[in-house]
């Protein structure tokens, strides 16, 4: 096939990210203009190995690797390598102090272990990013041994990774929530849930005047305003497992008028009285009108 054959002869650059790719990551500036269709003809017989496929797929062996970029461009989220881990960024703070050189100070989270570290580096160096690929997919169930069955929405097909991938978020974890998986090299290197879920109170555990602590159904303990009771649904930032909001539904009204227009528009003619208790200075009882299943009253 003579497009095998295609080479870079004059050019000892190009030639040498051919030839060996754990040095792409040097010449990564090249990567763009890189166009095999191009390449001159010649019968050397370094592309004819058949061990030598890059033409086959020209980008997978360079994806798969990540490329060499500057420290002053890493961005939150990115996903870089060190020391043969795996770190995400949380937060990229840029100084420059005096005359001295520009720095910039990194939050990492070790995707592996999930514990986080602080790198300082000068915005100059070279950091190696890797490229990962991230999808979609519907939380289906987890089994006894920790691995997690996703569905993807689309195609409904089914993969099972490891509830590590998750971190401590795995306790997150609830049917149908839609989570994602970052795939390195095809293979699933992390996974997250959404920043906001909403979880049910379980019990209270320690009260201050100003604030308290309480467990969550998935076994959880988050901090949150006196007025919170177990069975409320709040609003958990699951990224530091903050409480944002408590949320009002049929069973969380936080508005006596909404029940009293409730009762006001109830024609109820016959009445027996079934319970009543107190709270927060209003009376409220259960009634029941003759004939029907059942209404609730407030006076």
């Amino acid at each position: 096939m003579r497009l095998i054959k295609r080479v870079f002869p004059s050019n000892p650059l190009l030639f040498r990210l051919l030839s060996s790719y754990s040095h792409y990551s040097t010449y990564s500036s090249s990567f763009s203009i890189f166009n095999p269709n191009s390449l001159p003809l010649s019968s050397s017989s370094f592309a004819s190995s058949s061990n030598f496929d890059l033409f086959s797929n020209p980008w997978s062996t360079l994806q798969s690797r990540g490329i060499k970029v500057s420290a002053s461009d890493v961005r939150v989220g990115n996903i870089i390598e060190k020391q043969g881990r795996f770190f995400e960024v949380l937060k990229a703070d840029h100084s420059h102090e005096g005359r001295g050189k520009a720095t910039i100070k990194v939050e990492l989270r070790d995707i592996a272990q999930g514990n986080k570290v602080t790198h300082r580096m000068n915005t100059d160096d070279n950091i190696e990013r890797a490229f990962v690929n991230e999808k979609t997919f519907m939380y289906m169930c987890m089994d006894h041994d920790g691995t997690v069955v996703l569905m993807d929405p689309n195609t409904f097909d089914q993969i099972e990774v490891s509830r590590d991938l998750f971190g401590k978020n795995a306790s997150y974890l609830q049917g149908e929530m839609k989570v994602k998986v970052q795939f390195f090299d095809e293979k699933p290197l992390s996974a997250s849930v959404p920043k906001r879920v909403t979880c049910t109170v379980k019990e209270g555990i320690a009260a201050t005047p100003r604030n308290k602590k309480v467990v969550l159904e998935n076994g959880i303990i988050v901090e949150v305003p006196p007025h919170i009771v177990a069975g409320d649904a709040i609003v958990i930032n699951t990224e530091d497992d903050s409480y944002l909001e408590r949320l009002v539904g049929p069973k969380h009204s936080n508005s006596n008028d909404d029940l009293r227009r409730d009762l006001h528009n109830t024609n109820i003619r016959h009445t027996v009285l079934v319970w009543s208790f107190e709270l927060d200075n209003v009376t409220y009882r259960k009634i029941i009108e003759e004939g029907s299943s059942g209404k609730l009253g407030l006076q």
